[in-house]
């Protein structure tokens, strides 16, 4: 290495530090991001999942507790709540960030849209927490998804856009670290507002706000902090329509990995969904639990959840690092699967707090490795769109597992087999959906783009998806 105080060009390996490429030839940065950036990249992971977390939780307390359906009709209140805002997080997340690709301001190409759709956010809470009948919760719950959303898809480009490929585990374990300890405060605020509102009938209003300044504070980390780097795509004449149809462009069908990918995720978090979606209902319902007393079993289950979850986001992340993305997702398959059936069939609550342990060490895995996993095989060109349209699982998920565990399984088997035995049908519904998230995830190639360099026939360099 020579002395670049003597003027003279400092060298790597032999090569001038200058002319090493800033990008490889798939668009992915290759200068490492210290620490502190990739944390700040993926903190506002905490306020989303923090948010969507809670604000699900205390609707669902609302449902179990204040009368917002007759009783026996709770899955269905949750479905109609969610059914409406599903469709809009499909369409808005894909083509907000397909948009932002091709953005342009002063802010950079993804900041615009984290900060309105943050500060929508807020508003759109405060009318669900003022809200008293289920029309009206719905409305504002379905405003909210159009607003998180509209954050969301650009946010998600992050990861791809500014992480160099040997970076990428470390990043996608403190996404979902981040995410993992967003739900835990989620449902924590949630368990405090249904504790106390034995006693104070603003708790659930106090609870929801809360949550909104988790997510504003989370978001402005992001928006003041985080250099985006990379500039957008040249939009080459198209007007923003034409960008914002490309967003469903058939090309996508080639990414035969990306969609499998999807397929499989979608599965495996129907299945995660279940536990967080009945754990009000299964309490109250499955062991006869009151408000004050559900509160306060929760809070004891979200701190074994989050300990356990937290432990093991960043070894499940080395380990992917070390033997594959796939083989960590497919452990989290068995072990969820696991969980989720310990809790269906436990006959005390201390065997079913043991399920949640095994349920939560499979999230947390799944959680570190999945976002590694997608921004291994996502074109690099276009992450706002493919990272878009990846969560287009993540915003059905729920959605179905309300649907179909909640006012299918749940309220259709208290009906017939009793009161209190739907949740735990519906736990064993979430089970399968795990084992059929691993069975999709076998076609998915899960080596990086990258690394995936050939000749095409006539002799270019190109990649294989």
């Amino acid at each position: 290495m020579l002395d670049a105080a003597l003027g003279v060009e400092t060298l790597v390996d032999g090569v001038p530090i200058t002319a090493r490429p800033t990008h490889d030839s798939d668009g992915r940065p290759t200068k490492p991001l210290p620490l502190a950036h990739l944390i700040r990249i993926s903190m506002y992971w905490l306020g989303i999942s923090a948010v969507w977390s809670g604000v699900l939780d205390i609707v669902n307390n609302r449902l179990q507790y204040t009368g917002l359906v007759p009783k026996g009709d709770e899955g269905l209140g949750g479905l109609q709540i969610a059914l409406a805002g599903t469709f809009i997080a499909i369409l808005v997340q894909p083509t907000v960030g397909t948009i932002s690709d091709y953005t342009m301001t002063r802010w950079g190409r993804r900041k615009p849209y984290i900060f309105i759709g943050a500060a929508l956010d807020v508003a759109f809470l405060w009318g669900m927490a003022t809200s008293n009948t289920l029309p009206a919760v719905a409305a504002f719950v379905t405003m909210l998804q159009f607003s998180s959303n509209f954050a969301q898809g650009p946010f998600q480009g992050y990861v791809p856009d500014l992480v160099p490929a040997k970076q990428v585990g470390m990043a996608s374990g403190l996404i979902g670290l981040m995410a993992a300890l967003g739900n835990v405060a989620g449902y924590a605020v949630s368990a405090v507002a249904l504790t106390l509102s034995a006693h104070d009938p603003n708790a659930f209003f106090y609870g929801t706000m809360a949550i909104g300044a988790i997510e504003f504070i989370t978001m402005l980390s992001v928006v003041l902090h985080v250099d985006e780097g990379k500039t957008a795509k040249p939009r080459h004449g198209k007007s923003w329509f034409a960008i914002a149809r490309e967003a469903w462009g058939t090309d996508i069908i080639r990414e035969k990995s990306f969609l499998w990918l999807v397929a499989s995720r979608f599965c495996i978090l129907t299945g995660a969904a279940l536990y967080p979606i009945m754990a009000t209902f299964y309490l109250a319902q499955a062991f006869g639990l009151n408000a004050q007393d559900a509160g306060d079993t929760k809070l004891v289950l979200l701190a074994i959840v989050g300990i356990c979850v937290t432990l093991s986001v960043v070894p499940a992340s080395r380990l992917s690092d070390r033997v594959g993305r796939k083989k960590v997702i497919y452990a989290s398959c068995v072990a969820g699967s696991g969980g989720l059936a310990i809790g269906a069939f436990a006959p005390l609550l201390p065997i079913a707090l043991a399920g949640a342990a095994l349920f939560a060490v499979a999230a947390g895995a799944f959680l570190a490795v999945d976002w590694a996993l997608m921004s291994d095989i996502v074109p690099k060109a276009s992450t706002g769109r493919y990272m878009g349209i990846s969560n287009v699982a993540t915003a059905s998920a729920g959605t179905v597992a309300l649907a179909i565990g909640g006012a299918a399984v749940m309220d259709t088997v208290n009906h017939v087999l009793g009161y209190g035995t739907g949740p735990r049908a519906a736990l064993l519904f979430g089970a399968a959906c795990y084992i059929l998230g691993g069975v999709l995830l076998r076609p998915v190639v899960e080596a990086r783009r990258e690394d995936a360099i050939v000749l095409d026939p006539v002799g270019t360099v190109g990649t294989v998806a």
